[in-house]
């Protein structure tokens, strides 16, 4: 029996050809109301002008989302004469840094928006055009879910640029609903044995979670939820940013450089923590889980508590695998798609929700909110999956993979369902802060919980 039995199918395969490029203009649809709404939310000066050094200025995020979706889809899969060839340097990722990017004569915000508006115009042309078979870049549309989900990264990422830009408030959403269970165990022993982790069936799924493999896991406990603000006060009261032995030699040496005393956006007051999100201060929510902390941050945290970060292939099998079957799931709830009672993704909410706010998303072995909220830091280091192909170009993921970056999992609120999967994996700097990052902890079983092999 192969590996790919053992994972649940995607029904987009099942659509008929029609369908499916409904499907892929929905989904390119709804990426682009976003980008919309986050760029109309502010003037031009806001646009333009960079609000840190860590980012793009909002109008270099927006004609890149373009300029990447005219390569793709309107030459490559469209055959069709370039639009602006002319831009192609100024909006590559990989010839300018973030910090030099507003000095580069960038399209304005007039032009940046006129010139997306004809690409999506082209693209959706192709989109009725185009074969759906015959090449693996068209099978299944992939093409096209492939810059519906480079969109949602930077509409996230634009997101992550609005949390760190002054002014009053631009952005408005409802509030994340409120617990809806009761008391539950802390932690849940995940039994050792093997597992299907990554994909070879999920069609838009991108290189780097490819293809499907058997990994042995030992067995090991991991909280039930993320950390929590509250969780995370009680190291800050503890004295933990001060205790060189919770932290590691290079986390150490990072908090002394840049005098990091709490999570990014936390200020002490007289009367407790406050912080700002997106132009508001309010008191730091003891039961949402922690937000905008280092990998380093996380790592210290989980030594103070007397655990670890979980690895990669221990926070998809607590995410994935079902006891019951022996499958891997395409998400922790099932194989059905994310709906507001499973997840808090796609900017509906601009925060958290509190621990337990989504008693529908839980995995069969009982993890919660795995999906969603904040991005989880593992300690596994950012590397390839046996068999590994690079697709459709080495600097997606290839050129990533090192001891450099550390891998993320899970999605934050800021990111949309068609962007995240059981599957997906993000990769970071172990510095960064301004991302919505938390972690949830993991420990080696006792002998008397039956760990081990």
């Amino acid at each position: 029996m192969t590996t790919t039995h053992h994972e649940s199918p995607n029904p987009l395969s099942e659509l008929s050809p029609q369908d499916l490029r409904e499907h892929a203009a929905r989904t390119l649809a709804g990426a682009r109301a976003r980008s919309v709404a986050l760029t109309d939310a502010v003037d031009d000066d806001d646009l333009t002008r960079q609000h840190s050094k860590l980012m793009s200025p909002l109008v270099w995020d927006l004609a890149h989302i373009g300029s990447q979706e005219e390569i793709w889809l309107v030459r490559d899969v469209g055959h069709r004469e370039p639009v602006r060839p002319d831009i192609d340097d100024l909006y590559d990722a990989f010839q300018h840094p973030r910090a030099d990017r507003p000095a580069l004569p960038l399209l304005g915000p007039a032009e940046a928006r006129a010139y997306v508006g004809e690409v999506r115009s082209k693209a959706l042309d192709v989109l009725e055009r185009a074969p759906l078979e015959g090449r693996a870049l068209t099978e299944t549309a992939f093409a096209f879910g492939m810059i519906a989900q480079h969109e949602q990264q930077h509409d996230e990422t634009m997101l992550a640029t609005h949390q760190l830009r002054h002014g009053e408030p631009v952005l408005r959403a409802d509030p994340p609903p409120p617990r809806r269970i009761g008391a539950v165990t802390p932690e849940v022993v995940v039994p050792a044995g093997t597992f299907v982790m990554g994909t070879s069936v999920e069609p838009w799924a991108l290189d780097n979670e490819r293809p499907a493999h058997e990994v042995h896991v030992d067995g090991f406990a991991i909280d039930t939820f993320p950390v929590t603000n509250g969780q995370y006060q009680a190291f800050l009261d503890a004295g933990g940013y001060a205790e060189r032995r919770w932290w590691s030699a290079a986390g150490w040496a990072y908090r002394h450089e840049h005098d990091i005393t709490a999570p990014r956006f936390w200020r002490r007051e007289p009367d407790g923590w406050w912080r700002s999100r997106f132009g508001v201060h309010e008191p730091v929510p003891a039961d949402e889980p922690v937000l905008h902390v280092s990998f380093h941050e996380a790592e210290a945290y989980a030594s103070w508590a007397g655990k670890r970060l979980p690895t990669e292939p221990e926070w998809e099998k607590a995410a994935r695998y079902d006891p019951a079957t022996g499958r891997s799931l395409r998400y922790p709830w099932g194989d059905g798609e994310p709906t507001p009672e499973h997840a808090n993704l796609g900017q509906r909410h601009l925060c958290p929700a509190v621990v337990g706010a989504y008693p529908q998303g839980a995995s069969p072995l009982g993890v919660h909110q795995l999906i969603g909220d904040v991005w989880e830091w593992t300690s596994s280091d950012f590397a390839p999956y046996p068999g590994f192909a690079a697709f459709p170009y080495r600097e997606y993921s290839e050129v990533f993979y090192g001891p450099e970056y550390k891998v993320l999992r899970g999605g934050s609120f800021g990111t949309d369902a068609v962007a995240i999967r059981g599957t997906f994996r993000n990769w970071d700097y172990p510095i960064r802060r301004q991302i919505f990052s938390g972690f949830r902890c993991a420990r080696d079983l006792r002998p008397d919980e039956g760990g081990g092999a």
